[in-house]
């Protein structure tokens, strides 16, 4: 079923500003450098969050009211006779965040000894892991979805995830079959195009196929999205190496690609609950003796699907089934 949101939401091209919690005795200068190096190493983690709708909050949770939408009434009036009428209806979704963080402790001799500067090399790091746990807590919410296709294994049905192979590549038929669904479900595009989110490992066997190779032999394609290593039928297709990937003991790997429609998620950014980065220098932090520093993050994260029909699970496997590990 068709709903639309009540709540107005913007689209903002930037992650949640970060804070930096420091010593008084740590520069303005310095707070600004260590605040836009750990932002700029967690803006080029985030690969699932930057196609999720973001949602302005205050709080902890937040509530999304879709009313349905109704059928068409193509049956003709009957003179003097009242309709039967349709019944109005409303969902709710709702959503929370989570509170997530880490540190590191450098050791004074460490500090000092070091011929790198320790600190910023520690905030380098941290941002990235900072960037790649939010991005992560995102894809966790994303394959969880109610809709799901399997690759065939050949002209072979395939059609659950224990019957899944090596030989159950994605090919460009079903890219093309995906975008067919997201389309028969009315799901709009962004900026033009569907976005399917894949593994390096599934992309390989994609672009291998003579049909991607032939494509992009005659039809120029110029990225507009990070991480994108092209485009076909209508979508495009956007490289991941955090991509979910499942396997038993035992068996081969099985591989989730995402295929996107517009605001088919929400990511919450809660006010004053954004990415926070926080240096104790060792004058602070290091006890009686001052024997370490501590560099850590903290942030708040909370994502919804909010389009079912705009999100679609499509699972496979690869050529790399036999070695990649799940995550």
């Amino acid at each position: 079923m068709k709903h639309k949101l009540l709540l107005n939401m913007q689209l903002f091209a930037d992650v949640t500003p970060v804070n930096v919690t420091t010593q008084e005795s740590l520069s303005p200068t310095m707070k600004t450098f260590y605040d836009t190096t750990l932002l700029e190493n967690a803006r080029e983690q985030m690969v699932f969050t930057q196609f999720g709708e973001k949602v302005p909050m205050k709080g902890n949770k937040v509530e999304f009211r879709k009313f349905n939408t109704f059928a068409k009434a193509l049956t003709p009036l009957t003179e003097g006779v009242i309709p039967s009428g349709q019944t109005f209806g409303m969902t709710k979704i709702e959503a929370e965040t989570t509170q997530h963080g880490d540190y590191v402790a450098v050791s004074d001799r460490l500090e000092l000894e070091s011929y790198d500067d320790v600190i910023f090399g520690a905030t380098e790091e941290m941002g990235a892991a900072e960037g790649e746990t939010f991005d992560t807590l995102t894809r966790n919410i994303l394959v969880a979805g109610n809709s799901v296709a399997y690759c065939p294994n050949g002209t072979t049905e395939v059609t659950s995830r224990a019957d899944l192979t090596n030989a159950c590549i994605l090919t460009p038929d079903m890219v093309s079959k995906a975008a067919t669904w997201l389309k028969k479900n009315k799901a709009p595009k962004i900026d033009g195009y569907y976005v399917a989110i894949i593994h390096p490992s599934v992309a390989y066997d994609l672009r291998s196929t003579d049909e991607w190779k032939e494509y992009h032999k005659y039809n120029a394609v110029d990225p507009i999205f990070k991480g994108e290593i092209g485009e076909m039928h209508g979508v495009r297709f956007v490289e991941c190496g955090e991509s979910k990937i499942w396997r038993e003991e035992g068996g081969n790997a099985t591989y989730a690609t995402l295929f996107l429609g517009k605001k088919a998620f929400g990511v919450l950014e809660p006010e004053g609950e954004g990415m926070e980065m926080i240096v104790k220098p060792k004058g602070q932090i290091g006890g009686p003796l001052e024997q370490f520093s501590t560099i850590g993050y903290k942030f708040c994260h909370g994502a919804k699907i909010l389009y079912q029909e705009r999100i679609l699970r499509v699972e496979s496997g690869s050529s790399y089934g036999t070695i990649d590990e799940a995550n």
